[in-house]
């Protein structure tokens, strides 16, 4: 899949926590159907058999889409199910080696912290950046101090690679987000805790375009 920076547009970071029974890969399809642009499936507390199941699962549902397939940190799973790409951290895999592995034609994002990261992202390269985290969210309490508005408008600048914003962004502060100069916004709760994901995700790229 050709990768462009458009697909960072409304980018969905799942977590099951929010699925109260429903299935997971209805819910991200319902996302989906309600305007998201990019999947990245994150699993910190699942077996590596249920993690490529679920990719697995997601991949098929996404076939025929123009929505890419991100793995967040496993490279094996990923590679597992050809997955378009992955997504690391500052304490994941060294981008020189998830490369090597992944291929040339793979997406790889990586997140920054703060902006020696950015400094040091922008010598490699990335397809695109995860500035995080933006605000403070319940969602990750292990994250570095959170960029604000500012912030996040000095990385936008700084990066010569394209921004993805994560982190306690929602409906309310979408638009301001997106005013920065961000590519796009990455959403964990405002999508995967609605009771309709479809809605959800029509909801907040109206607020963006606004």
């Amino acid at each position: 899949m050709n990768f462009t920076d458009n697909q960072l547009r409304l980018y969905l970071v799942t977590d099951r926590s929010f699925l109260h029974g429903r299935d997971l890969t209805d819910v991200v399809m319902q996302a989906v159907k309600g305007g998201v642009t990019m999947v990245q499936l994150r699993e910190k507390d699942i077996c590596t058999s249920d993690f490529v199941d679920l990719a697995q699962s997601l991949k098929t549902a996404l076939y025929g889409t123009s929505v890419p397939l991100i793995i967040n940190d496993r490279i094996d799973v990923a590679l597992a199910v050809d997955a378009d790409g992955v997504h690391i951290g500052q304490s994941d895999m060294p981008y020189s080696i998830a490369r090597q592995l992944m291929g040339p034609d793979k997406i790889i994002g990586l997140s920054v912290e703060n902006f020696d990261d950015i400094e040091a992202a922008n010598l490699l390269d990335v397809d695109y950046i995860g500035v995080s985290p933006v605000f403070a969210t319940p969602t990750k309490t292990d994250t570095a101090t959170p960029f604000g508005l500012n912030g996040l408008t000095r990385a936008v600048d700084m990066s010569t690679h394209p921004t993805v914003a994560i982190g306690g962004i929602n409906g309310s502060n979408a638009r301001e987000v997106i005013e920065t100069g961000t590519r796009g916004i990455a959403i964990v709760s405002a999508i995967m805790g609605a009771n309709d994901p479809t809605d959800a995700a029509q909801n907040l790229l109206k607020t963006m375009n606004q």
